[in-house]
């Protein structure tokens, strides 16, 4: 459990640690962003993160369902009883 947990913080840390700045805009909106920062509009400030913010959260929830769903159906201590006869693939 304590590996888990320390596996878990390490990949929670590495993954944060190494962020590197994305514009993430279509043509209009960055137009429109850098015009109203421009202009001294403080809304239009966020805009960037909050389009990363929209693209992430479909990844991070597939991601947590994914981590989910692999605890659930994994196995464990299988034992596969095979014969030990040669077979033909033909």
């Amino acid at each position: 459990m304590k590996k888990k947990l320390v596996f878990t913080i390490l990949t929670f840390v590495l993954t944060f640690a190494f962020m590197i700045q994305a514009n993430a805009q279509c043509a209009m909106c960055s137009i429109n962003a850098e015009q109203g920062i421009k202009n001294g509009n403080t809304v239009s400030a966020g805009l960037n993160t909050g389009v990363l913010y929209l693209l992430a959260i479909p990844y991070l929830m597939a991601m947590i369902v994914g981590v989910i769903w692999y605890k659930k159906y994994r196995k464990k201590n299988i034992q596969l009883n095979m014969k030990k006869e040669p077979f033909n693939l033909n």
